[in-house]
């Protein structure tokens, strides 16, 4: 089934911005987040612009036909071989990872200044070996999520009145091939993500053999989202679920769980000594959808649901994003952006109660500085409401925002 392509603006602004610059273009992401569809609409956008197609070159290392192209040297000479010199060309080699000694031909090719590349990975590790340190300062990545609230919403009438019912759609999957798909073919679908992103970029990475206790990892982490995790703490709780695992294993498997993008990870962060404490994080789900898939429906969280979004969303708007501790006070969300400016969010699905108002804005009010401090809560909240400059507004107009 071929679906529409999901307008995807947020990410096609970070690649035209860099369009014929002289830094490599890399895109992670999740398996199945949109990368290749996204590299797809802005090779759509460079021909509209006058691109010839003999100028562009597209290769995505997951078709079979591309297999023999995974040898570096033949990669090398394949597109050596379609360039000429005096034109520009753009490169897109998807999947790069699959390639032996990729970060080899990146760099011979980023030689050639007659030459515009993008790339992409399904998983962290692949920038963090060789080729960023063969690429140091010469490249720009852009971290790919799934679709966030409002790319989902545009597939919609945009009946801002339905906002609440595209939300809980919106809780069944944010992958962009999944949502047109029934439910019996979205769970299939998720299966299919989980399996492969284990597999793949877990299990053969990491050369694990207990693949069961990997899995009961992951399944814990996606059921106890947004609650505070160490790796003592899961050896332990693995160890009473009969699975026998030390913490040194727990941490690698940790890692590789991170790197394949399934989850990530939000760390405690001193608010008034601006100081991170490692050990101790919360992690998040990347998909609710596949989060319900490999933990099951738990009808309890939705106040982590929720939580999870709005963390994901911030990432998607360029934030640093951490966990803020005020004294023995716990604000969801301190984002830092590139600036250094800060943005505290706390999130409730409901605090139409005045015992638990009271106790979302405590967090906040205990921070002096001038930063924005937003509430953000299903609540029906008509008008917005300040409480002292902090702002509580309906967390799906933000999300819109």
């Amino acid at each position: 089934m071929k679906t529409q392509l999901i307008q995807r603006p947020l990410y096609i602004e970070f690649l035209t911005t860099w369009k014929n610059e002289d830094v490599i273009k890399v895109v992670s992401g999740v398996r199945r987040c949109g990368k290749s569809t996204l590299f797809e609409m802005f090779r759509n956008q460079l021909t509209t612009e006058g691109v010839q197609a003999e100028q562009i070159i597209n290769i995505n290392f997951e078709e079979f036909d591309h297999l023999y192209l995974c040898d570096p040297t033949v990669l090398y000479n394949y597109i050596k071989e379609k360039i000429q010199p005096g034109q520009q060309y753009y490169i897109f080699l998807d999947e790069i990872q699959n390639v032996r000694d990729f970060e080899r031909v990146v760099n011979s090719l980023y030689l050639n200044k007659n030459l515009d590349i993008y790339i992409t990975g399904s998983n962290a590790y692949f920038m963090s070996g060789e080729l960023a340190t063969f690429l140091s300062g010469r490249y720009v990545e852009l971290k790919m999520l799934p679709l966030s609230f409002q790319e989902f919403v545009s597939t919609k009438d945009a009946d801002k009145s339905n906002l609440k019912r595209y939300y809980n759609e919106y809780l069944q999957t944010s992958f962009p091939y999944a949502i047109s798909l029934d439910a019996t073919k979205k769970q299939q679908y998720l299966e299919g993500i989980y399996s492969t992103v284990v597999l793949k970029d877990i299990v053969q990475r990491l050369t694990v053999t207990d693949v069961s206790t990997l899995e009961n990892i992951i399944r814990y982490l996606y059921s106890e989202i947004g609650n505070f995790q160490n790796i003592n703490k899961i050896t332990n709780t693995m160890n009473s679920f009969g699975n026998k695992i030390t913490h040194k294993t727990v941490a690698r498997y940790m890692e590789g769980i991170e790197d394949s993008l399934l989850i990530y990870k939000a760390e405690r962060y001193n608010v008034k000594g601006r100081k991170i404490f490692a050990g101790t994080a919360k992690y998040y789900a990347v998909d609710n959808g596949l989060r319900q898939f490999i933990a099951g429906d738990r009808v309890e969280d939705f106040g982590h649901i929720l939580e999870n979004i709005v963390y994901l969303e911030l990432l998607r708007r360029g934030y640093q994003v951490y966990v803020g501790m005020v004294d023995n006070l716990e604000v969801d969300f301190l984002a830092i952006d590139p600036k250094g400016d800060r943005l505290y969010i706390q999130v409730a699905h409901n605090t139409e109660n005045e015992t638990t108002l009271a106790r979302e804005l405590k967090p906040l009010q205990a921070i002096k500085d001038h930063y924005s401090k937003l509430l953000l809560t299903m609540d029906e909240i008509l008008p917005e409401q300040n409480f002292d400059g902090i702002v509580k507004m309906p967390v799906l107009e933000w999300l819109l925002g």
